[in-house]
């Protein structure tokens, strides 16, 4: 009977590309498990199973050239290459080992091998349940027991792991061998980079000998712990149980600060530990994560930017058009003139337009040029208006000062204090508060958002406009989050207000980066003295991209769809609350429907409702940014899957602990540093 250990090992590793070549003492990590693994007495041949990509030809040939064989196939039908490099090797017993263990130790791969012969088992291995360090891990099967696994392996997840059903069918007998004590909280395997410290640690302090044991290794970790903190945080297996965006993300953590470049797309704003992160692909209402998995959208839809759908066929087509023709050139585009003159001839009080590419910037433009009109530097603001310095500002010496405008806790630093004082916030519809900012300082500028998520009450907009033209104070609406959404333009032409500049963003594209600050001609035309000029706002992706979405928009009345989407949704939450006796109260413009929980346990509700939501094949919270694909029948599994959810949490009102339910922690409510 031929026996072949069979490496899996990559170079495209999600949470630690490349570890397998990574230099360990001066040598690459997998030729020092090689090194060990070939030292077993009862193996035949040890061979390497790796990707078909590109990528792994440099493992292949370093492979080879330390005189051990290499197989190579799918990269994500894991169990398919497997068995095929098994069938070549012609291998009657199979020994499994992972890439990610480089400390194997050859005496135990042994001692399994013995377990599996002489219980005439079809599987044998130290992991059922583990009791062996994490990194020790050793499966031992017959060929014939992984061709059954091969032909009835069914799941994404079969497949990549190899083993689960030749760990869980009834057609196998299984044996498992313990340690004397169970040493399975020890962590020696590599998949992080606090791993791989830990693994350099011990092979630094056994040089130049590499062949220790690992009862050895133990002995070192009693005696020298601090060799092993490294690692200690991470869970047993974790890997098995993330999926790819999970992996991905611990990985941008440790090179982007913050994770990602948006707080709102941050998977701890939604459902810690268990939120896809990362899409594939994505089209009308729909997303792809990383491993195939498709989710309807029913939730921020690109952070409010698509409510065409994702991959709306002409706006897309318009932008192949584009990159096909050159995007960038030493000259102008001349789609800037023509969105400049469409955007005008919408709103004919302004007279002037320019452009950016993010909303942050795009009022910061507008706050320069307001304040060098008015020729005063205090700003009155009521709403969130992004990250730059002249914002968050306000939060100088008290970071509350901005918490009820969307996130409480931002914190100011890294903003000059000279700055103390310069922005004042005021509450919408509190007009006296604003009233008396502009009795008691010299306000150039009050910027505001038209509504968020509660209507005007007694003619509040109308006197802030009055406010604002007896004082010779220039009025800004931040329509970045309204524009286009319950009408054709600004939301301020419903409530019959002129602002003398308003700033536009999201929908503007339908997903493609274009903001536009819009103003009066006298305005707008100091930006000719003040100096305001970035490369890519010259770009040519983004107004072209605005020109083909107002024309879609405007021919089939998209704010109209959409906010009779939001309204229907509404309603429904409404009835369901009803129906299970909960309490909600419902925020937000109708096409950016919300609501809350009336509950002490309001957050835990929307991670239970996140998460089961998940599980149903939908990205979901307890708000929907409504886009024309929210198709009826999708919205009707929306809420039929919501639905035992509602009920569940009316469970958990009436005293059932919701806390058992949460299959991780409890999703942020807004800004939270994290480490």
């Amino acid at each position: 009977m031929r026996t072949v250990a069979i490496v899996q090992a990559r170079i495209g590793s999600t949470r630690l590309p490349g570890k397998v070549l990574k230099p360990v003492c001066g040598k690459p990590l997998i030729e020092l498990l090689l090194g060990r693994l070939a030292k077993s007495k009862r193996i035949d041949e040890v061979v390497l199973a790796t990707g078909q990509g590109n990528e792994n030809d440099a493992l292949e040939t370093l492979v080879i050239s330390l005189g051990f064989k290499c197989y190579r196939g799918s990269e994500t039908d894991v169990l398919n290459r497997f068995f095929t490099a098994a069938r070549k090797a012609n291998a009657d017993t199979i020994v499994r080992i992972t890439g990610d263990c480089p400390l194997v130790d050859p005496a135990l791969v042994d001692a399994v091998l013995d377990k599996y012969i002489d219980s005439k088992a079809d599987y044998a291995s130290n992991v059922e349940p583990p009791t062996y360090p994490d990194g020790l891990d050793i499966e031992v099967f017959s060929f014939e027991a992984l061709k059954q696994a091969e032909k009835n392996s069914t799941s994404a997840f079969e497949r990549e792991h190899v083993t689960p059903y030749l760990r869980t069918s009834s057609n196998f007998q299984r044996v498992n061998i313990e340690a004397e004590n169970d040493n399975s909280d020890m962590r020696w395997t590599v998949d992080e980079p606090g791993d791989l410290e830990v693994v350099e640690n011990i092979f630094r302090h056994f040089e130049p000998n590499t062949d220790f044991t690992w009862s050895q290794i133990l002995e070192l970790q009693r005696k020298i712990p601090k060799l092993f903190s490294a690692n200690q945080q991470y869970a047993r297996n974790e890997g098995t149980l993330m999926n790819s965006g999970q992996k991905l993300w611990k990985r941008a953590k440790q090179v982007i600060p913050g994770g990602t470049m948006l707080l709102s797309k941050r998977p701890e704003m939604f459902l810690p530990d268990q939120w896809p992160s990362y899409f594939s692909k994505t089209k009308g209402c729909a997303v792809w994560d990383l491993d195939d998995n498709k989710f309807f959208d029913l939730s921020l839809m690109g952070v409010g930017t698509n409510t065409l759908g994702y991959g709306h066929p002409e706006v897309d087509e318009a932008v192949k058009q584009t990159v096909t023709n050159g995007n960038m050139s030493t000259l102008n585009c001349p789609e800037e003139v023509y969105l400049a003159e469409r955007l005008i001839e919408m709103h004919p009080w302004a007279g002037g337009v320019r452009f950016t590419r993010a909303g942050g910037e795009a009022n910061s433009v507008a706050i320069r040029i307001a304040r060098a009109f008015s020729g005063r530097n205090t700003v009155a603001v009521c709403g969130y208006h992004g990250w730059h310095d002249w914002y968050l500002s306000a939060n100088l010496g008290d970071s509350e000062c901005l918490a009820g405008h969307l996130l409480p806790g931002l914190d100011p630093t890294g903003v000059p204090e000279n700055l103390r004082g310069s922005v004042l916030p005021f509450e919408y519809n509190d007009f006296e508060t604003l009233e008396k900012l502009v009795k008691d300082h010299e306000i150039g500028v009050i910027k505001m958002e038209v509504v968020r998520n509660l209507p005007p009450t007694d003619n509040f907009l109308s006197k802030v406009r009055k406010l604002a033209t007896d004082n010779e104070i220039v009025l800004i609406f931040d329509e970045c989050t309204s524009g286009f959404r319950q009408t054709f333009g600004g939301l301020h032409t419903e409530f019959d207000i002129e602002p003398d500049m308003a700033v536009f963003g999201k929908t503007l594209g339908n997903g493609y980066a274009i903001n536009a600050v819009i103003g009066r001609k006298e305005v707008m035309d100091v930006a000719q003295v003040s100096f305001i000029s970035s490369t890519f706002w010259t770009e040519r992706i983004g107004p072209t991209a605005a020109l083909k979405t107002l024309e879609v928009m405007e021919r089939i009345k998209s704010w109209e769809t959409i906010s009779q989407i939001g309204n229907d949704i509404r309603t429904r939450w409404q009835v369901l609350a009803d129906k299970h006796g909960l309490g909600v109260n419902h925020w937000g413009l109708a096409a950016l429907a919300g609501y809350t929980f009336q509950s002490e346990h309001a957050l835990e509700y929307k991670t239970l409702i996140t998460q089961e939501m998940l599980a149903s094949g939908f990205l979901a919270g307890t708000s929907v940014y409504a886009c024309i694909e929210h198709t009826k029948e999708i919205i009707d599994q929306y809420f039929e899957a919501l639905d035992p959810i509602y009920k569940t949490i009316a469970e958990c009102e009436g005293g059932r602990n919701i806390g058992p339910l949460l299959k991780g922690p409890v999703c942020h409510s807004g800004f939270r540093r994290l480490n």
